[in-house]
């Protein structure tokens, strides 16, 4: 019997794949670097499947139908190159190799490059929404050539999630390291959905006094269905909120050491976005606070020699409960637009022409930033594919132009609280730029680094905000000879 798709990396995510392919019809071959695993995995969960068991890589592609298809669910980094390497020998040219894992888009770049020197095909996959979301249906972000993608279609379409109406979330991303990019950028936005999320827990707690229960109370009632914020993050954070300490009693996130960790596609997200150029304040915020809590003993010692404010909202806790919940939803718009806007970006620097819409349609089940919001942001960019900024769209514009006080008040009642607010005030700050047609702390910078080193500005034109421009249509740029009668006379 010939199978139609192998994988390589049997941890949680690859047996869960596994599960979810052979459940939808695909005969499934099976391989892990510990024999062990596999022979449980075997007996266990894929006892009396269409599941075969390879004990080493000379048998798995052996047991392949041609073109062979074989899906990497292995660590990012070394482990790829290592099995890509040793499947080279034993697979034919128009044979495709599929990476799963959550890899850099650059060695997505490098190794797809590679391997079509040697007539091998390659998809760099981002893989989306967990353990539960690979058995059940993972948002899929395909990146390679078409003749690639047209390999896994069916597969990837048969085992993805479904969206309301029905659209499989998989679509082809875009060439070479467009998928990989895709999914870096889809965790940074997850870290920053995360961090305000967490930001607006925290304020309910320090400025209206609301215990786990209140809270969880509160947050599960913006999971409505009917509600903006209405999304799978949404949903967990008020369950989780309202888990208890089976061990010690009381809640358990009261228990929860504060400190989290991440595995660096953030941290990607963050590094890509300064190459380009692309301002994503609030996912970097997220970044930087996750780093924060990292640092347990200096907050210690810190926190024993500085006094932060802590003062409780005196007025109507429902109103602040609503201010905190537009708050949330307009940092979100924002967050999410910052994202956009480096996806953007990407797609010029390496021409990749990524639909923005499709992305977001691909993000509305199975992924864990599915939400109800991104049903919203998928019209818009189909009503106009080439919007600016995702805050610009009428639908999200004009909920901040009605709603942007909110933001600013949870601000300032969080600070009085003694509530750091990374990721809600880069949120406020970036929509503050986005709406100044002229920064006047830009103007200042330019003109130190012309007093200081020479570099030269640029001038308005007259008294527009736009740059004044030379006739082939680049800026004119200007220097001044700063302070030249104050300045001592060069002695010979």
């Amino acid at each position: 019997m010939q199978y139609d798709i192998g994988l390589i990396g049997l941890a949680v995510m690859g047996q869960n794949l596994v599960l979810n392919m052979e459940s939808r019809g695909y005969k499934v071959s099976v391989y892990n670097r510990t024999s062990s695993k596999t022979a449980n995995f075997m007996e266990g969960k894929a006892a009396g499947k269409n599941i075969l068991a390879a004990y080493n890589l000379k048998e798995l592609v052996a047991s392949l139908k041609i073109p062979r298809k074989v899906m990497l669910m292995v660590k990012a980094g070394d482990p790829v190159d290592k099995n890509i390497e040793a499947l080279i020998p034993l697979l034919s040219k128009g044979d495709l190799i599929i990476d799963g894992g959550n890899s850099f888009y650059k060695d997505t770049l490098r190794r797809q490059k590679y391997l079509k020197e040697k007539g091998i095909l390659y998809i760099g996959t981002g893989v989306s929404g967990g353990e539960e979301g690979a058995l059940l249906g993972p948002a899929i972000m395909p990146g390679g050539t078409k003749e690639a993608y047209s390999l896994v279609e069916d597969i990837f379409k048969d085992i993805s999630a479904k969206a309301e109406d029905g659209s499989p979330c998989v679509s082809h991303i875009g060439p070479d390291g467009a998928g990989h990019f895709v999914k870096m950028v889809h965790n940074g936005i997850e870290y920053g959905d995360m961090q305000l999320i967490g930001e607006t827990v925290w304020a309910l707690k320090a400025a209206l006094g609301f215990d786990a229960e209140a809270i969880a109370d509160t947050v599960s009632s913006w999971n409505d269905p009917t509600d903006v914020l209405s999304s799978y993050l949404i949903e967990i954070t008020g369950e989780g909120i309202r888990q208890k300490d089976k061990k010690k009693g009381g809640y358990l996130v009261d228990t929860t050491a504060d400190v989290t960790r991440m595995k660096g596609t953030g941290t990607w997200t963050v590094q890509s976005a300064l190459e380009l150029l692309v301002p994503i304040p609030t996912i970097a915020g997220a970044v930087f606070s996750r780093e924060m809590s990292q640092d347990k003993n200096i907050r210690m010692v810190v926190s024993g020699k500085l006094e932060a404010p802590a003062s409780t909202f005196s007025g109507n806790p429902s109103k602040f409960v609503k201010t905190a919940h537009d708050a949330l939803y307009i940092a979100k718009i924002s967050s999410y637009a910052q994202g956009f806007a480096l996806m953007a970006a990407a797609s010029v620097k390496y021409g990749w022409d990524l639909d923005m819409g499709a992305i977001s349609s691909g993000w509305r089940a199975g992924c864990i930033i599915r939400a109800k919001f991104l049903s919203w942001i998928t019209k818009e960019y189909e009503k106009n594919k080439e919007l600016v900024n995702l805050m610009a769209a009428p639908y999200f514009s004009k909920f901040i132009n009605d709603n942007l006080e909110s933001l600013a008040s949870f601000i300032k009642v969080s600070h009085s609280a003694g509530v750091p607010t990374l990721a809600m005030d880069a949120s406020y700050d970036y929509i503050l730029q986005m709406t100044s047609p002229v920064m006047v702390s830009a103007q200042v910078a330019a003109q130190q680094r012309d007093y200081f080193g020479a570099h030269g500005y640029f001038k308005l034109n007259n008294d527009s905000p736009q740059i004044e421009t030379k006739p082939d249509g680049t800026y004119q740029e200007y220097h001044t000879e700063w302070m030249e009668e104050k300045r001592p006379e060069k002695k010979v």
